[in-house]
């Protein structure tokens, strides 16, 4: 961020060096002198059905977007000017030069319509007019006057005139500095309705886009009329009255792909974003706006989200696709623009193509509802182990008399379960969120689409005999996985099942989501000096032959000094031979032969295949010290007749599963008792290891009293706590 204070710095201390009359000369397009019509020029329709252009329909999902070469970029008055509107926000207009001009320089054509130069003009106007006033009453009243100036209200279209050019200025000193050229156009709306400006204006933008020229583009506020109501927008004609107006205009125009409406809001939301149940429409369709209340307008600016969605409609209608997103949040202006072209679920996007089925959004709400409902059936009606889960009395305490707590299990709520190309996850997965009355978002890889779509049909026919039909849904819209990642506010818990790949993915893009997994499977086995031979060589093949991909195989195996060059360990490598798996020696087992096999590159490697380390270590310390080094705290055993070593090995090794003298691939669900199992996690918090039904509830605290409050309790009180633990009953 230091790199933006000093270039902010410099543009600023570049503008203050500007006067009332700008210096240099930047490419302008002004329209001719327009002779005086006896109508009111905001009132002539100009256009009666916005031209189609060429490409045809405009794009109907967000993974569509990164297709958009010619996009229009309107930054409206909020995001442009300060909270106090006397000035320009110079870091987030920086940031946002900043994502334009990469998308420049990736050869798309870009074009703004910005908003500031009354904002811009207001800052010059009022330090002028201040200046003045003190210098006057410096000379006739003396310097005890001073604090009584006030500044008279600035007319808007002087303070365009006066900012206009400082604004451009500052466009331009951005943009050189990503060595792009920019030119500033201010059009009014006789410009479009005269059929030669049009013209004009048409070839003037392609002849600027044709050189890697961005065109900087504005109404003409400093000749304008005063804004009127948007009353022409209601049907298929637009007249430019504000910048939203003109981005869409400009956009059908020069038939944009793309037309990006920066505003001081995330996006459009179905009610004023201020009242509490208010929420973010993710797509917005044409004939949705019934079901959407539209508030007050900004602090600045002529029109409002009201004009901003019938300007998206008309532009949309043209053939340009839409997103309405916030310009103005610190956590997202430094990349909204780039995350819009990726595909990303950043604000409303406006489409034409409605699904057929429920949104993601939807889903999440329905199957969070439905498994509420699930979670309060009888145990005999859904699942007999609802019986041992859900509900659980864990703990109870009588804080003081008559006011009695207790700790019960309850479903964590919304799960994503997010898995590759093996559907049989499908109905695991669903027979545990079932028992544990967890709502269930399912997304599967597409090389099964077909499979989870019938076991996801065979599911919901059964949850449907119980009227909990929609606990549990298949996503299959195209939403990208990091999309589905950012609904923190609809999903609780997040499980990865697939490649290591695949969970650091999810992990990395979960911002607010708690995932629950591990991106990697490095397991031990760790061959002691008091090891049994037999025990050793059967333990190492089953761990690593059995199933070479999965998580809980065997990757590297650790051998005591000790056994070296002796009979014991010749049988080990003769195994692995004999079995076809290719061994890389460690660099302290590297160092003891003449002629190795390949060194390993890495000690923390996860081979997931017919592939193994092999190192030496000088005790069960050493083995200890090296698991913690380069493991991944999945499951790690020892092989060795010592009771005592082998209880100091459990003791002291910090994984999920610890073994002794048995196969690493006993860790799983199903091997543990737990029936099915959602994954294995090497977190610390929640669950840990295996996790089946108990890994996917959560608890919540009881408070039964007669009337009691804490004032009770103070030391002039009346009450004392007790704190008695009371027998939990057995279940039968």
């Amino acid at each position: 961020m230091l790199w933006k204070a000093g270039l902010i710095h410099c543009f600023t201390s570049a503008l203050s060096k500007i006067g009332p009359q700008v210096t240099k000369c930047w490419p302008i397009y002004r329209p001719a002198s327009i002779k005086r019509f006896a109508r009111h020029w905001s009132n002539v329709p100009f256009l009666t059905v916005p031209p189609r252009r060429t490409p045809g329909k405009p794009f109907a999902h967000r993974s569509d977007l990164k297709q958009a070469k010619r996009i229009v970029v309107k930054l409206g008055s909020a995001v442009v000017t300060r909270g106090d509107e006397c000035g320009l926000a110079l870091g987030r207009l920086a940031s946002i030069v900043e994502q334009v001009s990469v998308l420049q320089n990736q050869g798309r054509e870009m074009m703004i319509v910005t908003s500031g130069a009354v904002a811009f003009g207001k800052q010059r106007l009022r330090h002028e007019i201040l200046l003045s006033q003190s210098v006057r009453q410096a000379l006739h009243s003396g310097q005890n006057q001073l604090k009584d100036m006030t500044v008279p209200v600035l007319e808007a279209r002087a303070c365009a005139a006066a900012g206009q050019s400082g604004l451009m200025a500052l466009y331009e000193a951005m943009f050189t500095q990503y060595s792009i050229c920019a030119a500033q156009i201010l059009v009014t709306n006789l410009d479009f309705h005269d059929e030669q400006k049009r013209r004009n204006l048409s070839s003037t933008l392609h002849e600027l886009l044709r050189m890697n020229i961005v065109p900087i583009i504005n109404t003409n506020d400093a000749v304008v009329p005063p804004p009127e109501p948007n009353s022409d927008l209601q049907g298929q004609v637009i007249s430019i009255k504000d910048n939203d107006s003109l981005a869409a205009r400009l956009a059908v125009e020069m038939r944009a792909d793309m037309l990006i409406v920066l505003s001081d809001v995330e996006g459009l939301f179905d009610s004023p974003p201020g009242l509490d149940d208010a929420k973010l429409i993710d797509t917005f369709y044409p004939g949705d706006q019934k079901s959407v209340t539209f508030g007050t307008k900004s602090r600045v600016g002529l029109g409002g989200m009201e004009a901003k969605v019938k300007a998206a409609l008309w532009a949309l209608q043209g053939g340009t696709s839409v997103v309405i997103a916030s310009g103005t949040h610190p956590k997202v202006t430094g990349h909204v623009i780039n995350d819009i072209v990726e595909g990303k679920k950043v604000g409303t996007f406006f489409s034409e193509v409605k699904p057929a089925g429920p949104t993601i959004e939807q889903q999440a709400e329905m199957a969070r509802a439905d498994g509420r409902v699930m979670a309060s059936l009888q145990p005999d009606q859904i699942a007999a182990s609802t019986q041992d889960s859900v509900g659980r009395l864990i703990r109870r305490t009588r804080v003081a008399k008559g006011l009695d707590l207790e700790q019960i299990t309850v479903p964590i709520g919304v799960l994503l379960v997010i898995f590759e190309s093996r559907p049989d996850c499908l109905p695991q997965v669903s027979a545990l969120a079932i028992a544990s009355g967890n709502g269930l978002l399912l997304k599967g890889g597409k090389e099964a689409t077909y499979s989870n779509h019938i076991l996801h049909h065979l599911t919901q026919e059964a949850l449907s005999m119980h009227g909990v039909k929609d606990a549990v849904h298949l996503v299959s819209t195209r939403e990208e996985v990091e999309d589905l990642c950012r609904l923190d506010k609809l999903i609780d818990l997040i499980i990865p099942r697939g490649s290591s790949q695949l969970v650091r993915d999810i992990q990395k893009a979960s911002k607010g989501i708690p995932v629950l997994g591990h991106s990697e499977g490095i397991c031990h086995i760790y061959v002691d000096s008091d090891a049994n031979i037999e025990k050793a060589i059967k333990i190492a093949r089953d761990s690593k032959c059995d199933y070479p991909a999965a998580c809980n195989a065997m990757e590297t195996l650790l051998v005591h000094r000790d056994l070296l060059r002796t009979p014991f360990f010749d049988q080990i490598i003769d195994m692995l031979r004999v079995e076809q798996v290719k061994i890389h020696a460690g660099p302290k087992f590297a160092s003891y032969l003449t002629f190795s096999p390949s060194e390993v590159k890495s000690l923390r490697t996860e081979y997931g295949d017919l592939e193994c380390c092999i190192e030496v270590v000088d005790n069960v310390q050493d083995a200890i010290e090296h698991i913690h080094k380069y493991g991944s705290s999945h499951t790690d055993a020892i092989v060795t007749e010592s009771e005592e070593t082998a209880e100091y090995f459990m003791q002291h090794v910090d994984s999920a599963c610890v073994f002794w003298n048995a196969s690493t691939r006993f860790s799983d669900g199903y091997r543990f008792g737990l029936g099915a199992e959602v994954g294995i996690s090497t977190a610390r918090i929640h669950a840990r290891g295996p996790v089946g039904l108990e890994g996917l509830l959560t608890t919540k605290w009881l408070l039964r009293g007669e009337g009691q409050a804490v004032s009770d309790f103070a030391e002039q009180g009346s009450m004392s706590y007790i704190h008695e633990n009371i027998p939990v009953p057995q279940r039968t």
